[in-house]
């Protein structure tokens, strides 16, 4: 019995879940319709969550990579994730699709929620709230940095850029944007001038 078991291939460590054959425009705004819901103090969290647990649009290594460009390109991160995969699934329209559907919600909520802070937002126990849900965003925002750290294959290169990139930003506090545009090239050289050796 043991032998019998033995021969049997163990599929357990398989974490890599293939995309669904088929979505629709449908699929793409109501999922993105939940992550523009849920995602209170940034969408990043709520996103990955959707796209690779729920969804299984993505795997974590592919969303990690995804995410990554999206970080490069003009505009909002997540308002790119939905663009690129909207299309991937369904062209245009699920482009579109997905963008309308990442926006409903938050714009309804948005107008309700300003007309209401603004009649409440002197009181100190509302400025003792905001204070408290932005550091949970904050940490949301932690957390899902570290879950998608953990899918890359970091090389010593790689790492070095990540901490290169986080001297910059938040210790010496030079602007996000003139330090991608300085560091996006120059590790893109440092990665073909490696590989071409």
């Amino acid at each position: 019995m043991a032998g019998e078991q033995a021969g049997i291939p163990d599929n357990s460590a398989t974490t890599e879940v293939p995309p669904p054959e088929r979505v629709t425009p449908t699929d793409l705004f109501v999922g993105f319709l939940q992550i523009g819901l849920y995602g209170f103090g940034g969408l990043a969290a709520i996103s990955r969550h959707i796209i690779v647990e729920k969804r299984k649009w993505a795997s974590e290594h592919d969303y990690a990579a995804l995410f990554g460009i999206c970080q490069a390109l003009p505009g909002g991160n997540v308002i790119n994730v939905a663009t690129i995969l909207g299309d991937r699934f369904c062209g245009l329209t699920g482009s579109i699709a997905a963008v309308v559907g990442l926006f409903a919600a938050p714009l309804v909520l948005l107008v309700l929620l300003a007309t209401g802070y603004d009649q409440i937002s002197d009181l100190p126990d509302v400025k003792v709230g905001a204070a408290a849900a932005a550091a949970a965003a904050s940490g949301l925002v932690i957390g899902t940095a570290i879950k998608m750290m953990r899918a890359l294959k970091f090389t010593a290169r790689a790492l070095g850029f990540v901490v290169l990139a986080f001297v910059c930003v938040a210790i010496i506090r030079f602007p996000l944007v003139p330090t991608l545009v300085a560091l996006l090239p120059l590790s893109f050289a440092v990665t073909y001038w490696s590989r071409s050796r």
